[in-house]
């Protein structure tokens, strides 16, 4: 039985569906936002931080499956993965570029994610 439509199928993705669901902004990442695990997530976490973002940030270390489940969620090979408004945005090249460009700052403000002051 493989049926994947059910609640219990696939908890791994049951949990990245519902945590993409209840925050406005994810961030699947290594490590956690205090203490990111390698580079590519610190750059990522570095760029919410400097939008003032608030956002939710998901150790994919804690959990092979969890690890696992995020590549094939989004069918997107790398972490971290960031999510706004449930939308899959990219991973931290995308954002770095979206970044530099404003794009980010603008998907922001038009999926209504309040960015704080920033000094």
């Amino acid at each position: 039985m493989t049926d994947t439509t059910t609640a219990t199928a696939d908890p791994v993705r049951d949990f990245i569906a519902q945590t993409v669901a209840d925050h406005d902004v994810v961030l699947f990442m290594k490590g956690t936002p205090d203490q990111p695990r390698c580079g590519f997530s610190s750059l990522a976490v570095q760029i919410l931080d400097q939008i003032g973002s608030p956002f939710v940030g998901v150790d994919v270390l804690q959990d092979e499956a969890l690890r696992e489940g995020i590549k094939t969620f989004t069918d997107w090979p790398t972490i971290p993965q960031l999510y706004v408004k449930g939308e899959f945005v990219g991973g931290s090249d995308i954002v770095r570029e979206m970044f530099q460009s404003g794009e980010l700052q603008t998907l922001m403000a038009e999926k209504g994610v309040a960015l704080g002051d920033v000094d």
